[in-house]
């Protein structure tokens, strides 16, 4: 028997036993080893999801990491065992934004894991063996389960294009932010700086590899001073305050999921000082791959953003965490 949980409907969920699925052909059984909650997932038990891109019931649960327990037909035997983190979006790999390597921008139609199909909220998963990132044998699987976050950062330092001895910002020092951090700074910039209000965030930034950290009160005297803006946070106005710490001629990377009713960005601005803004969503396999490589080779290390861990059966209290403003509380996995 496998254990999940499923949501019904927005407010209400259920903590099920039922039969372990057998993987079809083409597909692999994993057995579930971590599961990250982020805001997204709050967004499909709160029901605040757009329409488009949930479908209840459902068996939350996108950021994971475990181990391959069982392969279907036509898959390598050698996979059972491995230690693997898989991406999410059910690409078709045919059409023209797949063939170009956006496989988050698949025209194919909407599917991705813990929002339109099971995921891994559960004890065990089953996803399509092309999808599959295996891990280094010795591989953390805590820290491995936010991959999928560092997936969606490595997917903005490739939009951001960011070079040796430039000076980087990062707007936000939540799980996307201190992500960005790690790998932004491997590209040894001039200065990094994050900035964010709280400031038990902004000292783990420094310990993740900032120069510095600022409140955004204190980072506007800093207004046009940055080569490269990575904006993480989402907040209504983090999009617009990026565009203004940037450089005439800079970049912005935008990476939060914004709400209806932010704040816009300001055409003048962008005409006036040729700001070059990219939007992320998800991560391409290609992103996937970076930020798998650069865990393996620990340039990447997520585990000191786990602060809390749960078993299934606390599903309630963990997803009320999340989002609750606690400060103490980082990324909450979910053990099962």
């Amino acid at each position: 028997m496998s254990r999940a949980i499923v949501v019904d409907e927005p407010g209400v969920f259920r903590f099920v036993r039922r039969e372990t699925q057998e993987p079809g052909r083409g597909e692999v059984r994993i057995r579930v080893a971590a599961a990250g909650i982020c805001m997204s997932d709050r967004e499909v038990y709160q029901g605040h999801r757009d329409a488009d891109y949930v479908r209840y019931p459902v068996v939350p649960g996108h950021e994971w990491s475990g181990t391959v327990e069982a392969v279907g037909e036509g898959v390598d035997p050698a996979l059972s065992g491995r230690k693997t983190v898989a991406e999410g979006f059910r690409a078709c790999g045919v059409c023209e934004r797949c063939r170009e390597g956006d496989t988050n921008l698949c025209t194919g139609g909407y599917d991705e894991t813990g929002f339109t199909l099971p995921g891994a909220f559960a004890d065990h998963l089953t996803v399509p063996a092309r999808l599959l990132h295996p891990l280094p044998d010795d591989a953390d699987l805590r820290a491995a389960a936010l991959l999928e976050p560092a997936a969606v950062i490595a997917a903005a330092v490739r939009a951001g294009a960011p070079r040796p001895g430039e000076r980087i910002a990062v707007v936000g020092a939540g799980t996307l932010g201190l992500l960005a951090v790690q790998l932004l700074a491997a590209h040894s910039p001039a200065v990094l700086t994050a900035i964010d209000p709280r400031e038990a965030r902004a000292q783990q930034a420094l310990r993740f590899g900032a120069d510095e950290a600022r409140a955004p009160e204190e980072a506007v005297a800093h207004a046009g001073r940055y080569d490269l803006v990575v904006e993480t946070a989402g907040a209504p106005t983090t999009a617009q305050d990026a565009c203004l710490l940037a450089r005439r001629g800079g970049r912005v990377v935008l990476t939060g999921m914004f709400a209806p009713g932010a704040a816009g960005i300001d055409p003048v601005r962008l005409s006036l000082s040729q700001l070059t803004v990219r939007s992320v969503f998800g991560a391409s396999s290609s992103a996937w791959a970076d930020a798998v490589r650069a865990f393996g080779i620990g340039l990447l290390d997520p585990a000191p953003l786990i602060t809390h861990e749960y078993p299934l059966e606390r599903f309630g209290e963990a997803i009320a965490l999340v989002g609750s403003g606690d400060p103490k509380a980082g990324k909450v996995l979910l053990r099962p």
